[in-house]
């Protein structure tokens, strides 16, 4: 019965308990979420709630409606738990047509902008649709962020999501198979390993969107929050936030957080053309890891909760977005407003564009290849 127990989805796992105890009150996860509200069919699939613990008292809740993570507890240093990440109460609240936003999801096929949605594959130009400023961005105005995932949780701290991409997906080419393994570890890593294989040349970059509070409080912003980037160099954009292809050094610019700094010392530093350009950071760094995930890539600590968050990965790249469209029309959990800046984004990553930039590490994924990237946020206090 135990092993079944931890087996099931939060919302089974709900249901058990209330004709346990014959009440029919929701039982919530640590994060005060009501699984059942989590429970609906999209294009034919069923959506759930999966719940992630570890013996710390760490939580993850995901749904396999676009990978997102909902919602992760993590101990503060006065021993607290504080909900770090942004999100609904609800699978309904993310559907488009309720709130266009990428939070916390598994993006697929392609994350970040592909140049006017032109796709250069073996001398032939596929036209992707382009749903950003003229660009396609994270896949498209459909992509993986908005389908469900096949979903298996094999353990009470490990979940296994498979998309089955078809030739076809928002014109992307070849079926593509892409699996995205949450596991949450007894030192409170959340660990991310993406894979994918195909049966014609496409292009794969995976990532996670999550946007980070590490307060806990979205409604005080991340300004304070302090933020180190291990990279010299970044990748500046145009007016469209299109990558322009070149390399630029940071020193000496507001891009530069090779030491650690407060995140609002500089966003708002509009006389600067590349914080005008993104509103904000909404950049590309070079990361100087050299796809060693054994280094840090980025540190953020917040002043608030004690809370220090590593990122690891063997990505080349990192995009750091410091929530700049957030206006506080958006309402989250806990009834919450989302006001700009309640929370940021630290997305590892191949750069922006690399199809139509050859001289960049190349996306490109053939039959008979794997495509694998892992990352790992690392919780401490």
């Amino acid at each position: 019965m135990n092993q079944l127990y931890k087996l099931l989805p939060c919302m089974a796992m709900a249901a058990l308990a209330a004709s346990c105890t014959g009440s029919s009150a929701p039982s919530l996860t640590a994060s005060g979420l009501d699984a059942s509200k989590f429970d609906a069919e999209v294009g034919g699939k069923k959506t759930a709630l999966y719940t992630l613990a570890n013996d710390n008292g760490m939580e993850a809740c995901i749904t396999n409606y676009g990978g997102r993570i909902v919602s992760l507890m993590v101990p503060g240093a006065d021993g607290v738990l504080r909900d770090v990440v942004l999100g609904f109460d609800s699978i309904a609240a993310y559907f488009p047509e309720n709130n266009q936003t990428d939070f916390c999801a598994a993006i697929g096929r392609y994350a970040n902008r592909i140049d006017h949605g032109r796709l250069p594959i073996d001398g032939d130009t596929i036209q992707l649709p382009v749903n950003n400023f003229g660009h396609c961005l994270h896949g498209g105005p459909t992509g993986w962020q908005y389908q469900v995932y096949d979903a298996e949780q094999t353990s009470d701290s490990t979940l296994v999501l498979t998309m089955h991409s078809p030739a076809g997906d928002n014109n992307f080419p070849g079926n593509v198979t892409a699996t995205v393994t949450y596991t949450l570890t007894a030192d409170n890593k959340l660990d991310i390993a993406y894979a994918a294989t195909t049966d014609a040349p496409t292009v794969i970059n995976m990532t996670n969107h999550a946007y980070f509070c590490l307060s806990g409080d979205p409604e005080a912003t991340v300004a304070d929050d302090v933020l180190q980037i291990n990279a010299a160099a970044y990748t500046p954009v145009d007016s469209t936030y299109m990558t322009t292809g070149e390399i630029l050094l940071v020193a000496g610019t507001p891009m530069d957080f090779t030491e650690p700094k407060p995140v609002g010392r500089d966003y708002t530093a509009f006389d600067f053309e590349q914080i005008k350009n993104g509103n904000g950071f909404d950049h590309n760094w070079v990361l100087a890891t050299e796809g060693d995930i054994t280094l840090p890539a980025a540190s953020l600590t917040s002043p608030a909760s004690g809370i220090t968050l590593t990122v690891y990965t063997d990505e080349p790249g990192i995009q750091f977005y410091s929530g700049n469209f957030l206006d506080g029309s958006i309402t989250g959990k806990m009834g919450k407003k989302y006001v700009q800046h309640a929370g940021l984004c630290l997305e590892t990553q191949h750069y922006p564009d690399s199809p139509n930039k050859p001289h960049w590490p190349s996306t490109m994924l053939r039959p008979g290849e794997k495509y694998e990237s892992h990352t790992i946020f690392a919780f401490s206090n």
